[in-house]
């Protein structure tokens, strides 16, 4: 076996190599690079999956970073047991070809509970009294003192929300380095999580989006020449293209105003009633589950959709079944944006209405995707000071509520999960070895041309 490292770059394109990328552009030249053919939903948890299964959708149940929970009549987003994801896993076919393979998993993403031998991955602890204390969840246990020793505390708040950076991205690699070295894994999955941020704050022409390209390239940089002086094989891959978009598409206050989604006051505000509604809407950036309750009304609930401005298509039962996303999850529609458009989760018409959370980076309590937590409200006139005083209520141990993210969904200006329209615009697939790679690489190919670098 030869030990391999697999690095996943998210959001990185053919279009964004160039004067800021020169360590990936030496890569290139040493290796080969291919596009990368992915699956619809183009989000990280439906990839991912389809990466470390060779199954799509369809099959390995993940279809998308969220969805409806029917039996509990609940939208959750962003769960973490790998028991959620079906199909063989690219450890169980590598510890069958070889029982000595290991597998090290470090951040990407149903990282909990697997058959991976090391796992590392954000597990924020959340007190009785409201606040969020970074932390990590790590397979062995015993892992996780080891890494806040010799690294520090993991920097939750710079891996998402207004304050994501380079931060998180170094933190990750310095991992992969001291897991690498130490526990020796015959194959590590590594995420890189750092471009994704500029890509959907400012979208890929803006030149804000170069100085995001050049910290990414010299932790990758750094990295891959760390694993190859052990003698590594590299895979840097990436799950999805971010392209430009100009606005949302409120899907779900489209669906309210049909009078088909229902909503609870609780104590002035508006929370989503999905187990009471006729159809609603689970937005995940640039598509979105609708879910009928009485399967009569389908065709009325399409209908609608389809008129939506910004909306490109809705896919019924046939157009789920073309798309390879036909699994009991996913809705009895699916809505897919336009090129320039994406999916918020807005159901208030009212802003005053509006949760509490909507205010706060708060992943797991909004019913959908929202990547307006990656600003701060530009309307609060001293955010610092507003900050400062939520922190100083955290010091003081009272209950505070970090509410500084806007509720103008227009500030993002980059999105992803529909299949690009260009080649260049979507995901890429690199390798150290062109000799394993084939001439076009599908997403449900990646496993085996993995297991290929190992086993080669």
């Amino acid at each position: 076996m030869r030990r391999t490292v697999v690095i996943d770059v998210v959001g990185l394109t053919r279009s964004l190599l160039g004067e800021a990328t020169p360590n990936l552009l030496r890569f290139v030249r040493e290796g080969v690079a291919r596009p990368l053919d992915t699956v619809f939903p183009a989000v990280t948890c439906s990839v991912q999956s389809t990466f470390l299964t060779g199954l799509t959708p369809r099959d390995h149940g993940c279809v998308g970073n969220g969805w409806y929970f029917r039996d509990l009549s609940e939208i959750l987003f962003w769960r973490q047991s790998n028991t959620l994801v079906t199909g063989e896993k690219i450890w169980d076919v590598g510890k069958r070809r070889d029982p000595t393979f290991t597998v090290a998993k470090l951040f990407w993403w149903f990282n909990m509970y697997s058959g991976a031998d090391i796992a590392v991955t954000p597990r924020p602890i959340y007190p009785a009294d409201g606040r969020k204390i970074p932390d990590i969840y790590t397979q062995p246990s015993g892992l996780r003192d080891a890494l806040n020793a010799q690294l520090g505390q993991f920097p939750l708040f710079h891996f998402w929300g207004p304050k994501a950076s380079i931060a998180s991205s170094e933190w990750i690699a310095r991992c992969t380095r001291q897991v690498f070295d130490v526990e020796k894994p015959t194959l590590s999955l590594v995420y890189l999580p750092h471009l994704d941020y500029d890509l959907q704050r400012y979208g890929p022409q803006d030149p804000r989006v170069s100085i995001a390209l050049k910290e990414v390239d010299a932790v990758v940089g750094e990295l891959v020449e760390h694993v190859q002086r052990a003698g590594a094989r590299v895979v840097i891959l990436s799950e999805y293209g971010i392209t430009k978009v100009r606005g949302p598409v409120h899907i779900n206050r489209v669906l309210r105003r049909a009078g088909l989604l229902r909503v609870r006051e609780e104590l002035g505000t508006e929370k989503l009633d999905p187990g009471a509604s006729e159809a609603f809407a689970v937005a995940d950036h640039q598509i979105a589950h609708i879910y009928v309750r009485d399967t009569r009304r389908i065709e009325e609930v399409k209908g609608l959709l389809e008129k939506t401005e910004g909306v490109e298509h809705v896919l019924d039962v046939c157009g789920k079944r073309a798309a390879a996303i036909d699994h009991p999850r996913a809705g009895e529609l699916i809505a897919v944006a336009r090129a320039d458009r994406w999916f918020s989760y807005y159901y208030w018409l009212d802003d005053e209405r509006a949760p509490d959370f909507a205010r706060t980076v708060d992943i797991h309590r909004k019913p959908g995707y929202d990547p307006a937590e990656l600003f701060v409200d530009p309307a609060l006139k001293l955010p610092a000071l507003r900050v400062g005083v939520r922190l100083a209520q955290k010091m003081l141990g009272f209950r505070y509520l970090m509410d500084v993210i806007p509720l103008d969904a227009s500030m993002v200006a980059g999105s992803h999960g529909r299949l690009t329209d260009h080649p260049d615009d979507g995901p890429l697939f690199l390798s150290s070895e062109p000799s394993l790679v084939p001439a076009a690489v599908r997403a449900e190919n990646v496993r085996d041309v993995v297991l290929a670098h190992v086993f080669d």
